[in-house]
């Protein structure tokens, strides 16, 4: 009898073990960011998909490795991050190495280039109600960058558009980050007037407020993201900026017509312009009078920055 009730004691003990909620042996869930997936597109062309936990779901990211990267296994290397302009749904990140020549013009650079995404108006900012790109771009995205690739501590950021604010912007917010930025045709005064205010809101969908507030009474996070208003933080490193006028010029297709987006973005930079002058950073401008919207003058502006860019990181 003894027997049978130890017995039936040690049954009614393993059950229990059995049926304790998952909880209780549960490895503790992730955070930050981790690699999803990893496809190799060419020699040095990866596209990664990331959870991030700052955005909240799975982004994507192409790398373009040095092209040394496999011979010096145990090196880290100069970063150089191109940032998406807006409005090319959730696969901008891939906009760089499809529509221009940013493959070929590296080749023969020692630079890790990392095209992240951003979200189709994700403006690299932390929302105040949504996802944190900012986060996840300088703090999850650098972090597995530094554990898995080899990213080291020399970065230089650039961008087109919505991705020239994301440039200023975060080299500003985050002095030492970057040791150089430049802007292509960049929404680099967000509060230049109130059209334009209204053009940022109007990109956001049903809770425009969801990103930096209201524009009147959250104007102080409207500022604390604008280029324009953080000029003087980004003494000590050199800055580009460049852009056009909006009328059609020697890259355009002959029928092209006037663009009015790219003469309000050429506004706006000719204004940070004079403002980082002020400020005394050092800025090259290269406001090339006509020239569009467009994507043949966002790879010359590349073109012509790069050594800039690189110089500053290697």
């Amino acid at each position: 009898m003894r027997v049978r009730g130890f017995l039936l004691t040690l049954m009614l003990l393993v059950n229990l073990l059995v049926t304790l909620p998952a909880t209780a042996t549960a490895t503790p869930t992730k955070s930050g960011a981790w690699v999803v997936r990893e496809e190799q597109l060419s020699d040095r062309l990866l596209e990664l998909t990331v959870h991030s936990t700052a955005v909240g779901r799975d982004v994507g990211v192409r790398l373009l490795l040095p092209p040394d990267w496999r011979k010096h296994p145990r090196r880290d290397w100069p970063t150089l991050y191109l940032l998406h302009g807006c409005c090319d749904g959730d696969t901008g990140y891939r906009s760089w190495t499809d529509k221009t020549d940013v493959t070929e013009l590296t080749s023969r650079t020692n630079v890790l280039v990392v095209m992240p995404e951003a979200g189709p108006t994700g403006f690299y900012s932390n929302w105040l109600s949504g996802p944190k790109w900012e986060t996840f771009h300088l703090t999850e995205l650098r972090g597995l960058l530094e554990r898995e690739y080899r990213s080291g501590h020399r970065r230089a950021v650039a961008g087109l558009s919505m991705g020239g604010f994301g440039a200023l912007s975060y080299a500003a917010r985050h002095p030492g980050f970057f040791r150089a930025a430049a802007s292509y045709s960049g929404l680099v005064h967000t509060t230049a007037n109130p059209d334009v205010v209204e053009w940022v809101l109007s990109t956001l969908g049903d809770d425009p407020d969801a990103l930096w507030g209201d524009p009147v009474t959250h104007a102080r996070i409207w500022a604390a993201h604008n280029p324009y208003d953080l000029a003087k933080r980004l003494r000590g490193i050199p800055v580009y900026i460049s852009s056009g006028n909006g009328e059609p010029g020697p890259l355009d297709p002959p029928d092209a017509e006037f663009d009015s987006l790219e003469q309000i973005l050429n506004e706006q930079s000719a204004a940070v312009v004079d403002r980082l002058r002020a400020e005394h950073v050092r800025v090259h401008a290269d406001l090339y009078g006509p020239g569009r919207h467009i994507w043949p003058y966002w790879e010359r502006a590349l073109h012509r920055s790069l050594p800039m860019l690189v110089g500053a990181i290697t």
